[in-house]
């Protein structure tokens, strides 16, 4: 009888010897079993992808190591996907017995992959449909277990050691055309050199990528730089998007990928220098941010994806900690927090970046502040929005204004628009100017029309309506663009007496923390913010305030507007130029417009506003009998006064 050990030592033996026959029977096989293997590939890209893929030579390099020549992908009709002249690669034996591959080494001479879009034909195209057949929509993916498999997958393909040699990938968007050639690349002993070429329609620069990289066990410290003096320009966006973007270095650091338990982490950092973006719709200059550094930690789970409340951002000398989720356990739930901890005010206005708050250079200010901001989006139940804002002040105060100096509004002051980046006629706001209007002489009725049409609670909040703003996040993501605003009279006045009317990001940032400190900071009173409102808004084509349009449009002044007067100079306020368009060919207001003012009129009624003694004298017409009755076209012109019941304009109440 054979003892135990005997039998184990026997199936060793037995083992050994049949991976040994398969070692052999592999080395024998190997070039049949490498061309089977093409020659199927290449059936699979025709049949799948209507492409040609084709390997003018392969052969194997002792027991793990391929060599290529000339491997080429044509789809069909367009344009060669990729060429690689050379191509030599060994892999892991071990690891591909188990049925994982891993490169070991790589070889590249002499290659490019393109990307061709002539028209609306691209020559990649077939590799982007889906398999709807198999894809299930109704199958919840484990967001931490689907990461870590792809990550997995990605970095086993990158080789520990690697050597391209010119090697490009190339960009042809109907002429729009980028080329980045890796003239040299080498990864020896984890540590990563390279040598790249840029040219694109406008730029041509040399850039290098150096640093360490583990692929195995995914780790990484990389920075990107450029070879030449000057800033680096990133290619292509400029002429595809109108988005002219470069900065000094980017580095990335990458200290753990790790699945532990149900949950993946990912940390590290990013740092960018000196990074500029030029774009139309973020602001009318260049914004420069010189120092940011996002230090990262990405927790991903079963039915969760986040950016964990330990990472921090710095943007220059600001810090604050992110908290960013996407969350499917039940709801599909969007989840925002930021922290900044207690800093000074005068550190946070010197850090904010060139070009993005232009009217805030020069503004100085003493003590500190933190801040939070709560957001909570359910798309499921849009209604329960959550957004929280909270400033906690201590000892704030500002000690010097920029060029927005908001305590101008308190004195004497010429006001010009500023319209597609073209000044306006001066309009002086003060005492001197015949047709500026004190509040207590505008008609009471035009400033409770006015105040219901804009701003119900103008004389209560501080600058902002919590709830206006709730509901236009709601609806801005429903339709994802920006329909609706949430527009306080404070913000209109803001924008008209210090920005410009261009819609970029910097414009509504800077609007808001105006804003802000006008009204939190009491540098005007409540009364006087709504008298200058009243003396320099749009009223009509080059007319600006209450006494030019009630000259304009009555031959009145603003003290002596009926109820109707004053209602229809309230509902003409969202667009003031096209108030001609609401009449018909008999110079009769237009159906939606009636509807609209009784509208306007059924609501001051709730809130109190009018009383039936107001509205006495309602029913009788109103003569437009100004300038703006030759904006009017009429089907037969005649000497008699206009008559119409009232005048509006077509935009929803932001009541």
């Amino acid at each position: 009888m054979k003892t135990g050990k005997q039998k184990l030592i026997l199936a060793a033996k037995i083992l050994f010897v049949l991976f040994v026959t398969l070692i052999i029977a592999f080395y024998i096989f190997r070039d049949a079993v490498l061309q089977q293997t093409i020659a199927k590939v290449s059936n699979e890209m025709q049949v799948d992808y209507n492409s040609t893929f084709t390997i003018k030579k392969a052969s194997f390099d002792g027991l793990s190591g391929l060599n290529f020549t000339e491997i080429i992908l044509v789809p069909k009709n367009a344009d060669t996907l990729f060429k690689i002249q050379k191509l030599k690669t060994s892999v892991n034996l071990w690891h591909l017995i188990t049925g994982d591959v891993q490169l070991g080494t790589l070889e590249v001479q002499n290659g490019f992959v393109q990307l061709v879009k002539k028209g609306k034909v691209r020559n990649f195209d077939a590799f982007l449909k889906k398999d709807n057949q198999t894809e299930i929509r109704d199958e919840k993916r484990d967001y931490a277990q689907f990461a870590y498999r792809i990550i997995s997958k990605a970095l086993n393909l990158v080789p520990t050691d690697m050597i391209l040699d010119n090697l490009s990938f190339r960009l042809n968007d109907n002429g729009k055309k980028a080329t980045i050639n890796f003239q040299k690349l080498r990864l020896v002993n984890k540590q990563l050199e390279t040598s790249i070429q840029v040219q694109t329609n406008t730029i041509s620069q040399r850039w290098r990528i150096k640093g360490f990289a583990d692929p195995r066990n995914k780790k990484a410290d990389i920075r990107f730089v450029n070879i030449d003096t000057g800033a680096i320009q990133m290619p292509y966006l400029d002429e595809r998007f109108n988005l002219k973007s470069s900065f000094d270095s980017i580095r990335l650091n990458i200290q753990n990928i790790d699945k532990d338990g149900d949950e993946l982490h990912i940390d590290g950092f990013m740092a960018i220098a000196n990074l500029k973006i030029n774009h139309p719709k973020i602001a009318s200059k260049d914004v420069i941010l010189k120092n940011a550094k996002f230090d990262y930690r990405f927790l991903l789970g079963s039915d969760f994806i986040s950016i964990d409340s330990s990472s921090t951002v710095q943007l220059n000398k600001i810090k604050f900690h992110p908290y960013v989720a996407y969350e499917t356990e039940k709801d599909t739930i969007y989840k925002l927090k930021v922290s900044i901890p207690k800093m000074k005010a005068q550190d946070f206005i010197t850090s904010l970046p060139d070009g993005l708050f232009t009217h805030f250079q020069g503004m100085e200010a003493s003590g500190n502040f933190d801040y939070k901001l709560d957001f909570a989006f359910n798309q499921n139940k849009p209604n329960q929005l959550v957004f929280d804002s909270k400033l906690k002040k201590e000892n704030l105060k500002i000690t010097k204004y920029g060029e927005a100096n908001l305590n101008k509004l308190n004195g004497e002051f010429v006001y010009r628009a500023l319209i597609k980046n073209v000044l306006q006629r001066p309009v002086l706001v003060g005492a001197a100017n015949p047709n500026y209007t004190p509040l207590d002489q505008i008609s009471p009725y035009l400033r409770k029309s006015v105040l219901t049409t804009e701003d119900p609670s103008f004389f209560s909040h501080r600058g902002f309506i919590s709830e206006a703003f709730k509901q236009s996040i709601v609806k801005n993501i429903r339709t994802k663009k920006f329909s609706r605003g949430a527009s306080t009279i404070s913000m209109q006045l803001v924008k008209n007496a210090f920005l410009s009317r261009e819609k970029t990001v910097s414009r509504k940032l800077e609007e808001i923390l105006l804003v802000y400190i006008l009204e939190n900071n009491r540098i005007v009173s409540k009364e006087r913010m709504l008298e200058v409102y009243f003396n320099i808004i749009e009223w009509g084509p080059n007319v600006y305030g209450i006494g030019e349009a009630s000259q304009f449009y009555f031959q009145k002044t603003p003290s002596e507007l009926s109820l109707n007067e004053c209602l229809y100079l309230a509902r003409i306020i969202p667009s003031p130029k096209k108030f001609m368009y609401q009449f018909n060919d008999q110079g009769m207001l237009k159906d939606f417009a009636v509807k609209q003012e009784s509208f306007l009129t059924n609501i001051m009624f709730q809130r109190g506003l009018l009383t039936p003694e107001d509205t006495i004298y309602k029913s009788l017409p109103i003569l437009i009998s100004g300038p703006a009755r030759s904006f009017i076209k009429f089907k037969v012109q005649d000497s008699t006064q206009i008559r119409v019941d009232s005048l509006s304009v077509d935009d929803e109440f932001d009541l």
